[in-house]
């Protein structure tokens, strides 16, 4: 049984992290779905949820009003999850900015209720300390030529950081698998920083969810597509340090493991992005608790062959980088840690709705 396990968890960390990125993106040069992009210019609703955003709040409107996009079909709205700064007060300033208030319920509540008040074909999303670049809407509606396409998320260039955090590497990495996904059929993750849904095919999810993870196997389970666009940037400042990183991926993992336990994200999906699911969100999600029982079989094993010494070597030569502060070998080490913390979060009080700022991104 010892072994059972010690080469499961060893050959799922392998998949997952290693050979799955190589796998999908070698198929792709055989088998590839395009999206039919076009000259199209639909009505958008772009909706920015804010909390105590003031801030930034200025600066994201200028930004957006400033989009090369036809004034007559673009709406802009402030949805705030009762600010109690001066967010709502800033953003009522601008001309043509609709201001909703709502009471504190988190991101997505919020974002539900703004889109209840929007009659435009498309609702696009954006985050507060986020910036666009001013051909970024026209390069996400291209995708919404193509009929099959709901739901289109747009690329996140993390800005270089001041500190020590490694996360802009580990992006890289992401955003390769995503762009070999939604070129196979539909990627299994957004980000919130920039991503449109067609009004029809906007869903309403249990508000502790967030879209980044739920909406595109949503749209896959309804037949539909959702697909990455890299021309549609979107720019963002990373947290200053691998350890910042560490507690904002707690809480994003707290509602990973929600969606991933409560959120029916593994039902009603076809055989090939069922596969993309458990290999890119499933097990990446378990590697923390996947590298616990490699080491423990590791130990326990260690006396039984070369395989298991090498093995064990392996990840103590890992923590110890780690320890002395390696950076690449830090962030992923707090990084696999924090899917454990979050989980052990999750199942001893549940995860909240609402929502701060990460720390050092404004």
């Amino acid at each position: 049984m010892l072994e059972i396990i010690f080469w499961a968890s060893l050959g799922a960390l392998l998949w997952t992290h290693v050979l799955y990125p190589l796998v999908v993106s070698l198929v792709v040069h055989a088998r590839t779905r395009a999206v039919r992009r076009g000259e199209v210019e639909p009505s958008v609703t772009v909706i920015v949820a804010a909390h105590n955003e003031e801030p930034v709040i200025a600066r994201r409107l200028e930004n957006l009003l400033a989009l090369d996009y036809p004034a007559e079909k673009l709406w802009l709205v402030v949805t705030s999850d009762a600010s109690t700064d001066r967010t709502e007060e800033i953003a009522a300033d601008f001309a043509g900015v609709q201001v909703i208030r709502n009471p504190r319920g988190g991101k997505v509540a919020a974002q539900d209720n703004a889109v209840r008040s929007t009659e435009s074909e498309l609702v696009a999303f954006t985050d507060a300390n986020a910036t666009w670049a001013p051909d970024a809407l026209r390069a996400l509606v291209a995708n919404f030529a193509d009929p099959d396409v709901a739901y289109v998320c747009g690329q996140l260039v993390l800005e270089a950081a001041d500190g020590s955090n490694r996360e802009g590497l580990y992006w890289r990495y992401e955003l390769a698998q995503r762009l070999a996904e939604s070129r196979l059929g539909s990627i299994t993750g957004g980000n919130g920083s920039i991503y449109a849904v067609r009004r029809s095919d906007y869903v309403e999810v249990d508000p502790k969810w967030g879209h980044d993870l739920s909406f595109p196997y949503r749209m896959v389970q309804a037949g539909r597509r959702a697909v990455y666009e890299p021309e549609a940037r979107a720019f963002e400042r990373p947290t200053p340090s691998n350890e910042t990183e560490y507690r904002r991926k707690v809480r994003m993992f707290e509602h990973c493991w929600e969606i991933t336990l409560r959120g029916s994200m593994l039902k009603r999906l076809p055989a090939g992005y069922l596969v993309q699911v458990v290999s890119h969100r499933l097990l990446r999600y378990g590697s923390g608790i996947l590298h616990l029982l490699l080491l423990a079989t590791s130990l326990a094993l260690v006396g039984e062959g070369l395989v298991y010494q090498v093995v064990l070597a392996g990840q103590l030569v890992l923590l110890a980088a780690a320890a002395a502060g390696v950076g690449i070998a830090r962030y992923y080490v707090l990084i696999t840690w924090a899917t454990v913390v979050a989980l052990w979060n999750y199942l001893r009080r549940g995860v909240p709705a609402t929502w701060e700022a990460a720390e050092g991104t404004r």
